[in-house]
């Protein structure tokens, strides 16, 4: 499945976690680190916990776990291990670090699954490695915030100061066909800004987009969704597959453009997205 939003929950706020079922994401972040202060990181947990095991979910749910270089990585897994989650997301993901977390993992059996969090300079640069060393990695979600920090760049809403760590990151992820998730809009009441800043990020090759306002959550959706013209356009597509395949033909022609691979692939990707995609249309790609 691929997520166009991924909504970030404080892992100390009780009411967000109870909610969190009717705010329309696709998959939700509970947060063990950023969101959660020294102080109560082991009443953030216990609440986790209590959370887990007690409620009933729809959407994946993901756990953002704190660092390697704090005190609380283990003490955190410790605690997540047994609990119906879907996985990790791994924060200033790093060689070392998404070693020891892969490790963890299959020591205690555990089978989940695991968002890298690409928020420093040296992650950035070395993020096609450290994605590769765990087979559990189904995603990588930029942080510019700690980014930008650490590159010694001002953050600004027009985010070109971001451009070449969306097409690293995108580029990456297409490499290892994993979802690339774009970094959260931190104006929760510029509608327009996260519009054209979700659109930029598709238009790129973002997949989807976190979030830290439930108020986001409808906008990125539909703009990560395929509209209806795309759909029937895609349709039609796999419609002309078939009939160019019972011929023997290769490329072929639909609205005096030519269709070729390329064009069949990103048809099929639109209409999984979707959810209208047909298993028989397997056949077609071969």
């Amino acid at each position: 499945m691929s997520y166009r939003t991924l909504l970030f929950i404080p892992g100390n706020n009780p009411g967000m976690l109870l909610n969190s079922d009717i705010l329309g994401a696709d998959a939700y972040i509970i947060d063990l680190e950023d969101a959660v202060a020294i102080n109560e990181k082991d009443s953030a947990r216990i609440l986790v916990k209590e959370y887990i095991n007690t409620f009933d979910r729809n959407a994946d749910v993901f756990i953002r776990i704190n660092p390697l270089d704090s005190p609380y990585f283990y003490e955190d897994l410790d605690v997540v291990k047994d609990l119906n989650v879907k996985g990790i997301v791994l924060p200033k993901a790093s060689i070392e670090s998404m070693e020891a977390l892969d490790i963890y993992l299959d020591e205690n059996n555990i089978d989940f699954k695991i968002i890298g969090l690409i928020e420093t300079a040296m992650g950035l640069e070395l993020s096609l490695e450290i994605l590769s060393k765990s087979k559990k990695v189904i995603g990588v979600l930029l942080g510019a915030e700690d980014l930008t920090l650490d590159l010694g760049a001002k953050r600004t809403k027009k985010s070109d100061e971001i451009r070449y760590a969306r097409s690293r990151i995108i580029a990456v992820s297409k490499a290892l066909q994993i979802e690339a998730i774009d970094t959260p809009w931190t104006d929760t009441d510029d509608y327009e800004g996260l519009k054209i800043d979700t659109l930029n990020a598709k238009d790129l090759g973002m997949t989807g987009k976190a979030l830290i306002s439930p108020r986001h959550v409808d906008i990125v959706n539909e703009i990560f969704s395929p509209s209806k013209e795309e759909l029937e356009y895609a349709v039609r597509v796999m419609e002309a597959v078939k009939s160019a395949r019972e011929k023997g033909l290769g490329a072929f022609s639909l609205d005096g453009k030519m269709v070729d691979l390329p064009i069949i692939k990103r048809a099929v990707n639109l209409l999984k997205m979707g959810g209208v995609y047909k298993e028989e249309c397997d056949g077609l790609l071969k």
